[in-house]
């Protein structure tokens, strides 16, 4: 729990500091009761993460010298000098010292003082200042120069640092002073994305060690498992991201058992690959061993059990008759270790101590070998903004952009990084597009197929996965937002009312497509829900013809055009005239077809806000 001390310098700032306690306070609840309802802790907003266990005690100023180090942060409300002078004996080290922030009485101003990145002081200011709708004021060189907090990237990204921590401050002065710096990374994880994404102009990527030249460079920064050194006139800063799953065999309750843990790592380290395991996987009879349960105890570590029969499914290259004569499976440490890791590659094969065995495997979503991926991306309605975040990244980083240029904006993919390929599939068959994807995922690219709105509603995909599985490929769908979802947007309407209509329906009308007889517009149209009708302007005749059948004549309609592009026009009416809308303003393509009541509709309210209304995050008010 991260302790927080607030001292209210003068009678001026009480309001403000009411204010911090309270929102501090409301976060922590919030956060308990998201992990009430099963959300784990990595699924919560960075400043959830460290605001929700915070413990908030005010304090008066004389007493700061003597509460020094009972606290994780200090929050002075107040005249900066007063806060200065008030702190300025008890200073000794970075490493040491607590957060400071001082915020005005007014509020206007959350200034990080002391212990900016390691004592957290930068990220607090920002969390109070949003708090409260102050000014973040920022002097770390590195935050102001958008350049990379590199003594804050092994507690944000988990990465312990291998190199000497004494040259830290060496490293940090050359790299905000922009010195040449060589980045060697040879795993991907989040913090990998997050330097590649963002690195700054003399930082230069390299792909080996040899290519760390001391005549070029003045820093190296790796994040790798394995053991690699600067070479001689190079600073160095050796990061180890936590991507090893360890299988391990053991003996009987060894005697020795507190002895297996470094003899592991001495033994890999002896290999080559440096502590690194976010993992330890064994078979299940070892549950009750001495080990696990120090693991788990001691040094906090996930342990993970399998049968006999889920490690006797895997392939390894030293399968033991001995080991399969007395648990059932030819092999427990390398089974284990490649079952653990998501059918990872063996890094190190099995190793033998006096009581134990022990493997290494890296899941292969974290090497960055040369290995092909189809990333299906949804483009979102056309806006470029409206693409996803991830869906951003995976454009930024493909080699290879397939787009449905027919449906997609080209702008959608100018964000492209310098080399990448870029085509539209619009004039492409099935077969062509295919052979194209293949053609690349063989040379170990990474592609991006990029879809209209979502690619799993009317996004034609599922005959490209037929063709990636009958190949072995491997892919994954991005989704992105549906142009149902832009519309209802655009049309600043509620498509779902409360006490009158709770279902969307998304379908199209029957065309060349046929459409399933139980899902015939006539018979959807019975329940009267509000109706999104994709690809269907050019047979609006028909679309409206089977809507009368059910809705009435005067039912609200829209048709909306190229939704979000700068071309966009939507189109408003009623249901009678839907088909004379569509042909007057000639529509055809990426037209959106929506009927019912929900359109403009400002009648029945949720219960939701209602302060009589009781639900999990409040009481409500007793209406007597």
């Amino acid at each position: 729990m991260q302790k927080i001390a607030i001292i209210q310098i003068s009678e001026e700032g009480k309001n403000i500091v009411r204010l911090i306690q309270s929102q501090v306070f409301a976060q922590k609840n919030e956060a308990e009761m998201k992990e009430q309802r099963g959300q784990s802790q990595a699924r919560l907003s960075s400043a959830e993460s460290r605001l929700n266990s915070n413990e908030v005690q005010i304090i008066s100023r004389v007493n700061v010298g003597k509460r020094w180090k009972d606290f994780d942060a200090f929050v002075f409300v107040g005249a900066m000098g007063i806060c200065v002078r008030t702190i300025a004996p008890y200073i000794k080290d970075k490493h040491e010292d607590p957060a400071v922030v001082c915020v005005d009485s007014l509020g206007l101003n959350a200034i990080s003082v002391l212990s900016g990145h390691i004592g957290g002081a930068n990220d607090l200011a920002r969390d109070i200042a949003a708090m409260i709708g102050a000014r973040e004021v920022i002097t770390t060189q590195s935050d102001n120069a958008g350049l990379w907090q590199l003594d804050m990237l092994e507690a944000r990204f988990d990465w312990p640092i291998a190199s000497f921590e004494d040259e830290m401050d060496q490293c940090i002065f050359a790299f905000v002073n922009r010195e040449p710096t060589a980045l060697l990374m040879e795993v991907r994880d989040e913090g990998t994305d997050y330097l590649e994404a963002t690195k700054p102009d003399h930082v230069t990527i390299i792909d080996d060690i040899s290519e760390a030249d001391p005549d070029k460079y003045s820093l190296l920064i790796m994040v790798t498992p394995f053991s690699r050194h600067a070479p001689d006139g190079m600073l160095e800063l050796h990061f180890v991201p936590m991507v090893g799953t360890i299988g391990f065999g053991l003996a009987h309750h060894p005697e020795d058992y507190e002895a297996i843990y470094d003899e592991i790592d001495e033994a890999f380290a002896n290999r080559g690959i440096l502590p690194c395991s976010h993992k330890y996987c064994t078979i299940d009879v070892k549950e009750d061993e001495e080990f696990c349960a120090m693991l788990e105890d001691e040094y906090d570590e996930e342990v993970v059990f399998f049968t006999a029969e889920e490690l006797s499914q895997v392939e390894v290259p030293n399968p033991s008759t001995t080991v399969e004569k007395y648990v059932g499976t030819s092999s427990v440490c390398e089974a284990a270790a490649i079952l653990g890791s998501n059918h990872g590659k063996l890094i190190i094969p099995k190793v033998k101590g006096k009581n134990w065995t022990a493997a290494l495997a890296i899941d292969y979503n974290h090497l960055r070998q040369k290995a092909g991926h189809i990333e299906i991306v949804g483009a979102g309605p056309g806006d470029p903004d409206l693409v996803s975040v991830r869906g951003r990244k995976m454009l930024e980083k493909a080699d290879l952009i397939l787009y449905a240029g027919s449906l997609v904006p080209k702008a959608l993919t100018e964000c492209h990084k310098q080399g990448a390929v870029v085509r539209s599939s619009a004039d492409m068959a099935l077969e062509e597009q295919c052979e194209l994807m293949k053609k690349h995922y063989d040379k170990g690219h990474f592609i991006v197929r990029l879809h209209t709105g979502d690619p799993c509603i009317f996004g034609a995909i599922q005959e490209q996965m037929v063709f990636f599985d009958q190949n072995g490929m491997d892919y994954h769908i991005t989704p992105g937002i549906s142009s149902f979802l832009a519309a209802a947007a655009e049309l600043q309407s509620q498509f779902t009312i409360p006490e009158r209509c709770q279902t969307i329906i998304l379908t199209r009308g029957e065309g060349r497509t046929p459409m399933p007889e139980k899902e015939q517009l006539h018979l959807l149209a019975k329940s009267q829900s509000t109706m999104c009708i994709f690809l269907s302007a050019a047979i609006v005749d028909d679309v409206q013809r089977e809507l009368l059948q059910e809705y009435p004549e005067d039912t609200p309609v829209a048709a909306c055009y190229h939704l979000t592009w700068p071309d966009q026009k939507i189109y408003r009416g009623k249901l009678k005239d839907l088909a004379k809308i569509v042909h007057d303003n000639k529509l055809t393509l990426t037209t959106m077809l929506v009927v019912g009541e929900a359109i403009d509709n400002r009648q029945g309210l949720s219960e939701l806000y209602n302060k009589h209304f009781t639900h999990l995050f409040r009481q409500g008010e007793d209406p007597s």
